[in-house]
C-alpha cells in the first residue's frame, strides 16, 4: 500500500465532486480554511472510538441521526435544539429498556454535501447542474444558483462552528439533565400512543431519580445525570474541504479530520481504488461505510482491511442500507456480508440505515419513505443478527425535531395528501419527532429481547 498523506487522495479517481469554474478562488478559500480552528479535537474522536469499541462487543448501542442535508436557510437555534431533544428522548427510551449505554452521534455541524444519482436535473425542458448541497451550490433552479461557489465552504464552516458550540452547550449546560426528561418533548408532539408511552417512561425515571436523591445520588454530584456526550458526523464527500481540516495531533502525531468526530463513505464513493477510501484510510477518526445491496461481500472485506488494517475495535462502522424487501434476501441481503466479516474475524460495528433503501415516489409526486417499511427493515436487522449470533449495534437515521410531513405512515398517520403541508427537506425525506420516537420504542423492544 502506498504512503498516505493528506493530499494523496488527489492521485486517485474521484466521483461526486463539483467542477469549480474559478480554480484560483477555490485555492484561496482552501488556504484560508487551513488556518481556521478545528471544529473537534483528536481526543474527542479517540473517546468516541473507545465507546464504539464497546458497541462492537455488544456493550452499547449507536444512535446516529440528523438532517439529510443541513441548509443555510433553515439554520436556527430552535431547529438544532429540537433535533437534540428528540435524540435525547430516543436514547433514554433505548437505555431504559436495555440497560445499555447509547452513543449519540448527530448528522449535524457539517452534513452539507450530498451525492447525486445524476450530474444534471431537468425541469420543464431546462437542464441544469444538480444541487449538491449548500456547501457547493444553491437549491434554487436557476443557472446562477447551480454554479459551484467555493466561498460556500466558509459559510458552511461558520454554521458548523456555531452548531457545534450550541450542541456542546446543550450537552453540558443543563438541557441533558435527566431531571429534564419531561421537558424533552417538542411543543408540537402528538398525544398519541407513542407519546403516552414516553410520558409513562419519563414518570418512571423521575420516580427513580427521587429515590436516588434520597440515597445521596444527585445530578450535582454525578456528571452522568446532568450531562451527556454528544458527537458529530457527516459524509466525507467534498474532499478539498475535508483535507483543509486534516490536522496532525500534537500528542500522538496521528492525522485527524477535525471537521467532525466521525466521517463516513457513501455507497456511491466506496471504490477500493477511489479517492474517498484513500483519504479516509489515513485519518484516525472513527469511520463509517455505507453498504447497499450492490456491495460484494469480498469487496467489503477488502474495504475493511484497507480502512482498518490493524483491526481496531471501534474504528469501523458498517452502515447497512438495503431496503425492507432486500435486507433478508439470500443473494443481495445482509447475511452474506455478516458471514464474510465474521469469517475473517474483522471488528466492526453493524449499524442499520433503514431510510435510503425505502425511498419511493408518492402518487402526488413527492419523494417519501413509508414508516412501516422503515420499521420493518429495522426489525429484520435485529432478527438477522440474532440468527447469526452477532451484535445489532446501531441505527443511522435521517430525522429532524421539526414538525414535518415527509415520511408517510407511522402511529400519527401522515398520508400522501399531508405531504404538501410541511414538506421542508432540501433533499431526502426525514422522520419527524413522533415517527423517530416510534422507531426508538421498536429498537428498545428489540434490544430488550436480545438481553433475555
Amino acid at each position: 500500500m502506498s504512503i498516505w498523506t493528506p493530499t494523496s487522495w488527489r492521485n486517485k479517481p474521484i466521483l461526486q465532486q463539483p467542477t469549480y469554474p474559478n480554480q484560483d478562488e477555490l485555492n484561496r478559500v482552501l488556504e484560508e480554511l487551513k488556518n481556521y480552528p478545528p471544529l473537534v479535537f483528536a481526543g474527542e474522536a479517540r473517546t468516541l472510538k473507545a465507546s464504539l469499541a464497546k458497541v462492537a462487543n455488544g456493550q452499547g448501542f449507536l444512535l446516529q441521526g440528523g438532517d439529510c442535508a443541513e441548509s443555510f436557510s433553515e439554520f436556527h437555534a430552535d431547529n438544532i435544539r429540537d433535533s437534540f431533544k428528540v435524540m435525547l428522548q430516543m436514547a433514554v427510551v433505548m437505555t431504559y429498556a436495555s440497560g445499555l449505554p447509547v452513543v449519540k452521534v448527530g448528522r449535524m455541524a457539517g452534513q452539507f454535501a450530498k451525492p447525486r444519482s445524476s450530474n444534471t436535473e431537468t425541469i420543464d425542458g431546462i437542464t441544469l447542474d444538480s444541487y449538491r448541497g449548500d456547501i457547493i451550490n444553491g437549491s434554487e433552479f436557476t443557472k446562477e444558483a447551480r454554479v459551484p461557489d467555493p466561498k460556500r465552504m466558509i459559510k458552511a464552516y461558520n454554521q458548523a462552528s456555531a452548531t457545534q458550540n450550541l450542541l456542546r452547550a446543550f450537552a453540558s449546560g443543563g438541557l441533558a439533565d435527566l431531571h429534564q426528561v419531561h421537558q424533552w418533548t417538542t411543543d408540537f408532539a402528538q398525544k398519541d400512543d407513542v407519546m403516552q408511552k414516553y410520558e409513562k417512561l419519563a414518570e418512571d425515571i423521575s420516580n427513580s431519580l427521587k429515590f436516588m436523591e434520597a440515597c445521596g445520588v444527585t445530578s450535582k454530584t454525578y456528571r452522568t445525570l446532568r450531562e451527556t456526550d454528544f458527537y458529530t458526523s457527516h459524509e466525507a464527500l467534498l474532499l478539498p474541504y475535508e483535507e483543509a481540516f486534516t490536522r496532525q495531533d500534537s500528542i500522538t502525531g496521528d492525522w485527524y479530520d477535525t471537521s467532525a468526530h466521525m466521517l463516513w463513505i457513501g455507497d456511491r464513493t466506496r471504490q477500493l481504488d477511489g479517492a474517498h477510501v484513500e483519504f479516509l484510510r489515513g485519518v484516525k477518526n472513527p469511520i463509517g461505510v455505507k453498504a447497499g445491496p450492490s456491495m460484494d461481500a469480498d469487496d467489503l472485506v477488502r474495504l475493511c482491511q484497507t480502512l482498518n488494517p490493524e483491526n481496531e475495535a471501534g474504528r469501523l462502522n458498517v452502515i447497512v442500507r438495503m431496503g425492507a424487501n432486500k435486507v433478508g434476501d439470500d443473494n443481495t441481503g445482509m447475511q452474506r456480508l455478516i458471514r464474510a466479516i465474521e469469517r475473517e474475524g474483522i471488528n466492526v460495528v453493524w449499524s442499520c440505515d433503514p431510510m435510503h433503501g425505502n425511498t419511493i415516489k408518492s402518487s402526488n409526486n413527492f419523494k417519501t419513505r413509508p414508516v412501516d417499511d422503515i420499521l420493518t427493515e429495522m426489525k429484520q436487522f435485529f432478527q438477522i443478527h440474532k440468527a447469526e449470533g452477532t451484535h445489532a449495534g446501531g441505527v443511522h437515521l435521517e430525522m429532524t425535531g421539526k414538525n414535518v410531513t415527509e415520511c408517510i405512515g407511522g402511529s400519527f398517520r401522515v398520508t400522501e395528501e399531508d405531504l404538501s403541508s410541511r414538506y421542508h427537506t432540501h433533499c431526502d425525506p426525514r422522520l419527524n419527532a413522533d415517527q423517530s420516537l416510534e422507531l426508538a420504542f421498536l429498537i428498545a423492544d428489540s434490544l430488550k429481547e436480545v438481553q433475555k
